[in-house]
């Protein structure tokens, strides 16, 4: 599609028409296996896509626009072994037309609201080191790269294990509390 095509396109669309829902049901599983079927590296099978909808359908979200499934992710969420209790993003996908309009922000951030909500500590994922626009995406929502997964996809390349770490308020005060309590300190010791 060249430039200018592209351009009209992005003009025309309207945030407010794409509609967001939650995992619904069985009626959504192929859905969600025709967008990653065709745009990630990785083959699934519906073991794997049943894994995860069934077992934290909460944590997994499609986006519509004009009633065309245009996006979703699916994640899940349980506790990893060192006993934090982890969010794990397993698959992103918005369709090639719809990329750069904000969607996989809204999807990702409402499994991560989901999961914050849930008590997660953190959430991880894996991201091909090639996938310039997923590493992007992550990196404006606050993701870190905690390390490099050599040859990690089946297509040889490697990844990188990203990972979001949510504040903990009773292990580590704010500032501004801290500051008062050093005020405090200081006026006793006057």
């Amino acid at each position: 599609m060249d430039e200018a095509l592209e351009r009209e396109k992005k003009e025309e669309f309207d945030a407010s028409e794409v509609e967001y829902v939650s995992y619904g049901g069985e009626h959504h599983l192929p859905l969600i296996m025709n967008l990653v079927d065709q745009e990630l590296s990785e083959p699934y099978s519906i073991f794997t896509y049943r894994y995860f909808v069934y077992l934290w359908p909460q944590l997994s979200f499609l986006a519509f626009h004009k009633g065309k499934c245009v996006g979703t992710v699916v994640c899940k969420m349980g506790d990893h072994r060192n006993s934090t209790f982890r969010g794990y993003i397993a698959m992103l996908v918005v369709i090639k037309p719809y990329r750069g309009r904000g969607i996989a922000t809204e999807l990702v951030t409402r499994s991560i609201q989901v999961m914050m909500e849930s008590g997660c500590e953190e959430v991880t994922l894996e991201a091909e080191v090639t996938n310039k626009g997923a590493l992007a995406l992550y990196g404006r929502l606050g993701f870190i790269r905690a390390k490099r997964l050599f040859h990690y996809y089946l297509n040889g390349v490697d990844a990188f294990r990203l990972k979001l770490l949510f504040p903990q308020p009773e292990l580590h005060p704010s500032l501004p509390m801290m500051a008062d309590r050093d005020d405090a300190q200081e006026r006793e010791d006057c």
